[in-house]
């Protein structure tokens, strides 16, 4: 709407959906955002107040005045002192932009979607912007600008573009994460302070050690208390997600793409498009979660069949394949109820180990004489899906590929090449042949063998990515032409899925899973690992994206052993698979994993369609979480421990998100009770009555703790039984 105010018309519009509301004026050149946060009411009164506000000038001795809220794309020009959206210059010159408005349209329904698209020019520097803000029924916003070279001559450089979006002072708090290779999103807290927490990935992949989602919250917030303001930024390349408190007091939280030196260079009329920005407020991490979960859910492309239960072959046998071995195998994962078999690394010329053969994507005649055809023929005759590993972008000195066209690696451009890693390069897939290459090899393989499905994997760094032939740095140009890969392999083969492995959890982002169907969260399947890696990647990623398997029962990773009830357990609240080498496994545990194969696939409705909640218990040896349907009439629940507590006796472990008028009846899992033989007190009362409780009550009060020994989990079904009272 237009209002006047303080003697101009600003141009102010509301963007509503689910419990959140974006009031964002496009008055002048940049839209400004003057509120991020809970959903306003429909009276447009709002809209004039916060107007007024956002013509409040800050100022203090030596600092300009400058608005209550920056623009998205915050200017120098509007006395924003802190991190710049643009930063660029035309051969030195023309480094300051001051965008003026030229209008703008709304499109979309309240509640439905809302995009909010606004123009802008800068005459002086000839540069043209286009911001676009979305709302998504479901409450995600998300932001992204386009800027324009207009000049008739003359080329303009990009050095960097981030978005930001304003915080309120209530945000106290910063919780992000880090991590490595068999650790991914591991969390970090830290009071929000002046000055800039910057998350940079220069790993060429969003990499292990992401910041992942960057979370501003009120003091103390957890998964169910403090209000949150959570952002992502979507790219697979270089990256960059932070929060700023200025000098004058105001707090931001952004994010964009890190560029290199020369990678973006306008000629006239050339444009570049930042990476969305993905933002969420919610009441408490399980609402910014929630969010999430719908929005990727209510995509066309997201995965609709039930997800199948995976077998992996790769800690089962490594580079060992042998025909008769890995049919064997089919056949028990077969038995105990897989789905959809996946032959990992190892099968294409000359890999023996990691040493030789990326790139050359042709399967091995001195191990498989007749093709994979067998093989796939015994997968499907057992009634599974078949999958296979590559790994498209990369490749190693030994093979055939590296030797033919050396002029293809990813290099600085001096004759030498980057510091290897897992006896690797990176091919540079912006070369037009390279890209064909790959293309056309892979999708060769999967029109003969009507592969189901790809892990793609993608195990190093882009370590000084460049073309080595004219220097230039290709890291972005190497990231859009991966995805031109996925999109065009997809096109080509539109039943196919892709699973976004690197080093397991290095690329996980939601601009690759705008063409990816799940994730391998981690390589460590070690349950007491897993239980914190999918308990993070599960803020962004819904449980049917995140690839979770039973292991051996010692892990491969930790040399740590567990109970086939743990690592069930673990697994069940994903996309369930196995890898683990079943021809080792006893007839009794066989016989276990088949009943937890057919509890996953009894669930798996309710697990790849319910709300994840979390019990925030204070203490950290205990976990408790859970999914709960749509309706609230169904959930299934795990308690976990993590180690051993300080406290003699545990607690009430309180229930979140059930309907409060509703009587539960609590259903343990008998497949669990495995999980209870190591108990310092025994089974709790409520595990062997099976009462019925309301949902009031399941959350207000609570049930009692069971003394686990660590590292096990409980797992059981609340099913509602009746009303409590009459509903009104």
């Amino acid at each position: 709407m237009s209002l006047s105010t303080a003697g101009s018309v600003r141009c102010v519009h509301t963007l509503t959906a689910a419990t959140t509301s974006l009031v964002v004026d496009v008055s002048s050149g940049v839209p400004r955002v003057l509120h991020w946060g809970a959903r306003l009411d429909d009276d447009p009164a709002h809209e004039g107040f916060l107007a007024s506000l956002s013509d409040t000038q800050f100022g203090a001795d030596g600092l300009p005045g400058q608005h209550r809220y920056p623009a998205v794309l915050p200017e120098q020009s509007a006395g924003w002192m802190g991190t710049p959206g643009l930063e660029g210059h035309r051969d030195g010159t023309a480094f300051s932009t001051r965008f003026v408005a030229t209008g703008h349209e709304v499109s979309g329904r309240p509640d439905e979607g809302q995009v909010l698209v606004s123009r802008a020019v800068d005459e002086a520097v000839q540069l043209a912007l286009t911001t676009t803000v979305e709302l998504s029924a479901e409450g995600v916003a998300r932001l992204r600008a386009t800027l324009t070279n207009t000049a008739e001559s003359g080329t303009f450089t990009v050095n960097a573009m981030r978005l930001a979006l304003p915080v309120p002072d209530e945000a106290q708090e910063i919780l992000d994460f880090t991590g490595r290779h068999l650790r991914e999103r591991t969390p970090q807290r830290h009071p929000f302070r002046a000055g800039t927490h910057v998350r940079e990935g220069r790993r060429g992949r969003t990499g292990s050690d992401a910041g992942f989602l960057l979370a501003a919250g009120t003091t103390d917030f957890g998964f169910r208390r403090g209000e949150v303001w959570a952002v992502h930024t979507a790219w697979s390349g270089n990256h960059v997600t932070f929060a700023e408190l200025g000098l004058n007091g105001l707090r931001l939280v952004g994010g964009g793409e890190v560029l290199l030196p020369g990678e973006v260079t306008l000629e006239p009329g050339d444009t570049y498009t930042t990476p969305w920005l993905y933002a969420v407020h919610g009441n408490g991490l399980d609402a910014v979660a929630a969010a999430f979960h719908r929005h990727l859910r209510a995509r066309a492309t997201h995965p609709t069949s039930p997800r199948p239960v995976v077998l992996n072959t790769w800690e089962a046998v490594y580079f060992d394949h042998d025909l008769d071995t890995l049919i064997e195998l089919a056949t028990l994962g077969a038995k105990v109820g897989a789905e959809r078999f996946v032959l990992d690394d190892g099968w294409f010329l000359g890999r023996r180990d990691d040493r030789k053969g990326l790139g050359d994507w042709q399967v091995d005649p001195g191990v498989w004489p007749q093709g994979l055809h067998p093989l796939v023929d015994a997968v499907r005759s057992v009634g599974m899906q078949f999958g296979l590993w590559f790994e498209p972008e990369m490749v190693n000195d030994d093979s055939e590929l590296a030797r033919a066209h050396p002029e293809w690696i990813l290099g600085p451009g001096d004759g030498r090449l980057p510091l290897a890693g897992r006896h690797q390069h990176v091919l540079n897939l912006a070369v037009p042949e390279a890209f064909e290459h790959v293309l056309e090899s892979i999708s060769a393989l999967i029109a003969e063998y009507r592969i189901d499905y790809i892990k793609w994997d993608h195990n190093r760094d882009l370590v000084e990515a460049g073309d080595r032939r004219t220097g230039e740095a290709k890291v972005h140009a190497q990231t859009l032409a991966a995805y031109a890969l996925m999109d065009e392999l997809r096109r080509r083969h539109p039943r196919l899925e892709i699973e976004s492995c690197s080093s397991g959890g290095g690329r996980v982002d939601l601009e690759v899973l705008q063409r990816t169907d799940r994730v391998w969260a981690s390589d460590c399947i070690d349950p007491l690992e897993r239980q914190r890696i999918q308990r993070w990647t599960g803020l962004l990623l819904p449980a049917e994206m995140i690839g979770s398997h039973v292991g051996a029962p010692t892990a491969h990773t930790t040399d740590r052993t567990h109970s086939l009830a743990f690592r069930a357990a673990t697994a069940l609240f994903g996309h369930f698979g196995i890898e683990w080498d079943l021809r080792g496994a006893s007839p009794e545990e066989l016989e276990e994993l088949g009943e937890w194969v057919a509890l996953y696939k009894q669930e798996r409705e309710l697990l790849h369609s319910g709300t994840a909640v979390h019990c925030d218990y204070p203490d950290d040896a205990y976990w408790a979480h859970g999914v709960v349907s749509q309706d609230r009439r169904r959930a299934l629940f795990t308690f976990v421990t993590l180690d051993t507590s300080a406290a003699a006796q545990q607690g009430r472990i309180r229930l979140p998100a059930l309907d409060p008028d509703l009587a539960y009846r609590v259903e343990p899992v008998p497949l669990s009770a495995g999980a209870l033989v190591r108990t310092r007190s025994g089974k709790p009362s409520w595990w062997l009555d099976r009462p019925v409780i309301s949902g009031r009550a399941l959350e207000a009060v609570g049930l009692q703790g069971p003394m686990l020994y660590p590292e096990q989990a409980l797992v059981f079904r609340l099913v509602a039984d009746r009303p409590t009272r009459q509903r009104s």
